[in-house]
């Protein structure tokens, strides 16, 4: 009875420590917020060098048909994938693409330890990005392998090894845990947002930072490995790519960084499922007008679980949140596929089951830097309204390399049931952090500055509010609450049907675990905000 009691009184007193610290942290219900900015920190370096290619992190440490870049991605409530690479990659003039039949795809797994009561096979492939141009390299990847796992229990911790036992050729030992089932009262432990990572001494501290929160499941919004750069602003970088390489008609990719990424990322993603979407930097255009060959090889993710044909766009349920994402980098007008199969997945989502709708794509609709300021205009324009019509709660994308999070806003209005856009394109890239906004002084881009490089041109001036007439604000707009300059990463933890702490933490602060670079409850608001009115088409 005494220890009941004082388990009770344990639980009490969280309760309020818990319930106090709501009331002293800001809540979305106190919004509109007036516009913050925190300047660049000019004690801090705006980037840092990308990691070579021998460092321990990233270099190959297997032999053989040994396992490496092992990765998890949800499939399912009740599934999962497990993917890898397997084989020595190639790089040179002449390659040769491996056979992919000549290792297996095994997956063992079960709930304890060296006790695997599940074997599943998978299936293999390679890729190459070819460059028939004097002075550029061609590319063969090791044997990329996936590998679905069914039939899982909810919060259950599995034990799994991957590979080919009859060579004997399998992983060491790794766990995960899967999420709780779709359901109001049920939520990952917290969801890591990492934009614009790429591969430098900065990434590394951004994911010490993420794996130190320990998240449940990391969502990456594109610009994922930026092998793309290393021949040029990164590594091994040419300061002028077409005078090293006059007869190259397209930027050499340099597909070695991805196996480095992998390498890099596996501590954290073998036990921690990684969910991505493609960026501007996963391109990679090739001979023949070849793109995203890498991103689409090498990244199992449910597009045909969530009903989409397409690996640039899909949709999952992580507990009582359902995440949609988007491709900015393929059609997405009212004729699309896209927005068919956006419109469908939108109709199935109940509220009642996953109160919590979320999206993410890499480019962001609302951005108050001078870089990519209304670069995917004609994206907000043809996607938003659809959006806002079924109440998406939060929204996350990348590509501008620093952060920012925006007051509740539709139509560059303010609406408290418009959804919270928030950047976090601050992993940690090559190009640095972006410290310049369109309404400081002699900062507002033209609007030839910032085209997409897939996609159509919409750039406008404002009709109505403060900006009117004009292309540019002359101070913070009204709908960005706060922004800063500086690397770092976000975590999400739904605490319950209404209410979610988003923290934005700073690669600064690795080592201060009382700072917090942005931190605020979002406040649903269901029955004053309810999805109503017929789908646009």
């Amino acid at each position: 009875m005494h220890f009941q009691f004082k388990s009770l009184l344990w639980v009490l007193n969280l309760f309020m420590v818990c319930f106090a610290a709501m009331e002293a942290m800001p809540t979305t219900l106190e919004g509109p917020f007036d516009p913050k900015t925190r300047r660049f920190d000019p004690s801090l370096r705006r980037g840092s060098t990308d990691l070579p290619l021998d460092d321990p992190r990233i270099r190959r440490n297997v032999t053989g048909s040994f396992p490496e870049q092992i990765s998890l991605a949800l499939s399912s409530p009740s599934s999962m994938w497990v993917s890898w690479v397997t084989g020595e990659a190639q790089i040179g003039k002449n390659v040769t693409e491996l056979d992919p039949s000549s290792v297996g795809s095994e997956v063992w797994c079960g709930k304890g330890s060296g006790n695997y009561t599940t074997k599943k096979s998978g299936v293999s492939m390679v890729y190459s990005q070819l460059y028939p141009f004097e002075g550029l390299l061609n590319y063969t990847s090791g044997i990329i392998h996936h590998v679905r796992l069914e039939g899982l229990e909810p919060g259950t911790r599995y034990y799994y090894k991957c590979g080919d036992s009859s060579i004997p050729a399998m992983s060491e030992e790794h766990t995960f845990e899967t999420l709780p089932l779709p359901g109001p009262n049920a939520y990952p432990r917290r969801i890591a947002f990492i934009g614009d990572l790429g591969l430098t001494h900065n990434s590394t501290t951004t994911i010490d930072h993420v794996t130190e929160n320990d998240p449940s499941l990391v969502l990456m919004v594109g610009d994922l490995a930026y092998a793309n750069q290393y021949r040029t602003t990164g590594g091994e970088g040419a300061s002028c790519f077409s005078c090293a390489f006059p007869d190259a008609p397209i930027r050499e990719s340099y597909q070695p960084r991805w196996d480095g990424w992998g390498r890099f990322m596996e501590p954290l993603i073998s036990k921690v499922p990684m969910m991505v979407i493609e960026g501007n930097h996963e391109i990679e255009p090739q001979a023949a007008g070849v793109t995203f060959k890498s991103y689409l090889t090498r990244f199992a993710v449910p597009s045909e679980e969530s009903g989409s044909e397409s690996n640039f766009y899909y949709s999952f349920d992580a507990g009582g949140i359902h995440v949609i994402m988007l491709g900015a980098y393929v059609d997405y007008d009212r004729t699309s596929a896209q927005y068919a199969w956006l419109v469908k997945d939108l109709e199935k989502v109940n509220r009642d089951v996953t109160p919590w709708l979320v999206a993410a794509w890499h480019s962001p609709w609302y951005n108050s830097y001078s870089s990519h300021y209304q670069e995917f205009e004609c994206m907000r324009q043809e996607l938003e309204a659809l959006l806002y019509q079924y109440k998406v709660d939060i929204v996350f994308s990348g590509h501008v390399h620093a952060y920012e999070r925006m007051n509740r806003v539709y139509n560059y209005t303010l609406d408290p049931c418009g959804p919270v856009y928030i950047t976090v394109g601050d992993g940690g890239n090559i190009e640095k952090v972006d410290v310049d906004h369109a309404d400081d002084s002699g900062k507002c881009p033209k609007p030839s500055d910032n085209v997409p490089e897939i996609g159509p041109v919409c750039h406008l001036n404002f009709s109505s509010g403060p900006a009117k007439g004009k292309f540019c604000w002359d101070t913070q707009p009204e709908w960005s609450a706060f922004r800063e300059s500086s690397f770092g990463h976000g975590i999400l933890e739904v605490l319950n049907t209404t209410h979610a702490l988003w923290t934005w933490h700073r690669n600064q602060d690795v080592f201060r675990d009382d700072v917090r670079g942005d931190q605020i409850y979002i406040v649903r608001q269901p029955e004053s905000c309810n999805p109503i009115g017929q789908v646009i088409l």
